[in-house]
């Protein structure tokens, strides 16, 4: 058996372990590092918040050394209308590890309720003060295990292929102060309930998250955007990702963060001709990780005026 092999079959075997002992929850929600720039893809009160309608690409893990390693991709649009007060969104996210596929398209539905606070902020903000959103989601998920690609024989759990489509309800509510946000949101309410394959235990996974921006007279080209996500899985330890970022008048950033028990990360972005931003994230696996480093980015394009509000 050659080295690649092992790699793949060393991969696979870790994400099987999880989906055997644990649940198939792992590749329900894939979690992107840099979910601050596409929050919409874990929360549907976020659709339509931007001031236009924004696209968005994500990427993560499929720069890396070896086959069979985490790999996950997103895709997702979304926009407002009757006076910004209703937003409206799609959504596409896969997510893959070893033989484990896990694929699901959701649309996504939010009502805004708007208010303002007689507070300071920079004039080249590019976010909504004042909003409370509640938004739900509708989609499908398929699951696959191509068990039968490992080449593993005299063993019933390994003799043939699994698939799974799973209906999803997915809720959630964000408040947007000037200074700082907070949001809750579950993608999947239902869990298993409608699984087609009984096989498959489907938990529900909830995620919290809280940011402040920092931003003063004195230094009124910089936004510093501390902020937090937690994540809740039943069966999985509490993950939680801290990280901090400085912005510089929508024209370029840079951040770092931390996630428990997992990854140190890094991350650079640009904005260009106004309408893209541009987003790297490079993770740095911890002791505790067998999976290695990944590479990650986010590509986004608001129509309009875009991210400029010079």
């Amino acid at each position: 058996m050659n080295f690649r092999r092992k790699l793949i079959i060393t991969a696979t075997i870790i994400g099987l372990t999880t989906f055997l002992l644990n649940t198939v929850a792992a590749q329900q929600t894939p979690l992107f590092s840099e979910y601050n720039y596409n929050p919409f893809i874990i929360n549907p009160a976020y659709a339509g918040l931007t001031p236009n309608t924004e696209f968005s690409i994500s990427n993560s893990g499929h720069f890396n050394a070896f086959e069979g390693s985490p790999k996950s991709f997103a895709f997702s649009g979304h926009g407002s209308t009757n006076r910004k007060k209703v937003g409206l969104g799609l959504g596409l996210i896969s997510d893959q590890i070893g033989v484990s596929t896990s694929t699901s398209f959701f649309a996504a539905y939010s009502y805004k309720i708007f208010f303002d606070f007689d507070s300071d902020r920079p004039y080249w903000q590019n976010y909504t003060p004042g909003v409370l959103s509640f938004g739900i989601s509708g989609g499908l998920q398929r699951y696959s295990e191509n068990l039968t690609e490992l080449g593993i024989v005299n063993d019933d759990v390994f003799a043939e292929d699994i698939n799974a489509m799973v209906p999803t309800i997915g809720f959630g509510f964000l408040f947007n102060h000037s200074s700082f946000y907070v949001g809750f949101s579950s993608p999947n309410v239902l869990g298993d309930a409608l699984v087609s394959d009984k096989s498959f235990n489907i938990t529900n996974t909830y995620y919290g998250y809280f940011g402040y921006r920092f931003f003063n007279n004195r230094f009124k080209d910089l936004i510093i955007k501390p902020n937090i996500l937690l994540k809740h899985q039943q069966g999985a330890p509490l993950q939680a990702d801290i990280n901090i970022a400085v912005s510089v008048r929508n024209k370029f950033e840079v951040g770092a963060g931390y996630r428990t028990s997992n990854s140190y990360n890094v991350l650079a972005g640009l904005y260009l001709f106004n309408n893209f931003r541009v987003i790297y994230n490079y993770n740095i696996a911890t002791n505790n990780s067998p999976l290695g480093n990944t590479h990650g980015f986010i590509l986004s394009y608001q129509m309009k005026n875009g991210y400029s509000n010079d």
